[in-house]
């Protein structure tokens, strides 16, 4: 199989000893149907001790020794959609909208449509397509659950130069978070590395030093809530990197994950984690204009109470 596939290891800990292997592939590919990990045993996919097994449902031993490596996915073409789109700012060179929640950035296996990128296809009669015909137009992605600004790119100059930005951390990027529980004071800066879950794939995490990548969240508390007996503490978040989950992660961290998080939070009443991209200044790729955009915030955000203004520069 091609090295360019994303390749996994694992060891059998303790709990799963004994147990089925297409279990403890469940545990470790949460996002993955039980009959598509089956699929990827059968085709050889995956390795125990270096040897393909006879079957899914084998029995493994503690300390035995997982290689799995993701099969190909058929790509299927994106297709328009008249699907709601929010547009803050549009010119002939870029668009910002307000991401809604629960909506995911780009088709991917299991979201093919119902995507913003289905939505702007509809939208938009050009997108770059500097980052792949798969993701026209996407320059950054927020997770399926957060809301807020998001920058899109109609042509690759435009594109080009916005990737430049935000990876030389030029980006304003500011959230608006509400997290568990009460911080012991006003604002903070958490700077340490993140990477992959040793265990969960899936997950990322505070790696140890000398591992995972650099990342620094500054955070500042703008007020308190008590909702349905839960303290809660509203937190303005500013990324000056843009590792995967990272506000999540920082956050608990901390000892505050974010209300609605099920993942590195607790879910408790909330329909999904409550992280909301603020803010949103970059320098206009083509004119150089600085430009900075805010999002509404979400219904759900006001119900809990949550009503700020957002900072000035």
């Amino acid at each position: 199989m091609s090295s360019l596939r994303p390749v996994h290891y694992f060891s059998i800990s303790p709990e799963f000893a004994g147990g089925r292997l297409d279990q403890f592939l469940c545990s470790v590919f949460p996002e993955r149907s039980r009959s598509q990990l089956q699929e990827w045993v059968r085709v050889g996919a995956v390795l125990v001790d270096g040897v393909v097994p006879a079957k899914a449902g084998i029995k493994v031993r503690g300390g035995a020794q997982l290689r799995v490596e993701e099969p190909p996915v058929l790509q299927q073409d994106a297709i328009a959609e008249d699907l709601p789109l929010e547009v803050l700012y549009e010119d002939a060179d870029l668009l910002v909208i307000n991401k809604a929640p629960g909506m995911v950035v780009h088709p991917a296996v299991g979201n093919w449509t119902g995507t913003v990128v289905n939505a702007l296809l509809h939208h938009c009669e050009d997108l770059s397509l500097e980052g792949g015909e798969e993701r026209p137009g996407i320059v950054h992605r927020l997770d399926k659950e957060t809301s807020g600004c998001l920058v899109v790119a109609k042509n690759d100059l435009s594109h080009r130069g916005l990737s430049a930005q935000f990876a030389g951390r030029e980006v304003r990027k500011i959230y608006l978070a509400v997290a568990l529980g009460r911080f012991k004071s006003g604002r903070g800066s958490v700077q340490v590395p993140i990477g992959r879950h040793p265990v969960h794939r899936q997950k990322m995490a505070v790696a140890p030093e000398g591992k995972g990548r650099e990342a620094r969240t500054d955070w500042q508390v703008l007020g308190e809530l008590d909702v349905r007996d839960q303290r809660l503490t509203v937190v303005q978040c500013r990324l000056f990197t843009g590792r995967t989950h990272q506000i999540r992660v920082h956050l608990a961290h901390e000892g505050h994950g974010l209300l609605g998080d099920s993942v590195y939070g607790r879910k408790l009443f909330a329909e999904r984690h409550m992280l909301h991209a603020w803010q949103l200044g970059f320098a206009h790729p083509k004119t150089a204009v600085p430009m900075l955009f805010t999002s509404p915030l979400p219904q759900d955000f006001r119900a809990l109470g949550v009503n700020f203004e957002a900072p000035k520069v």
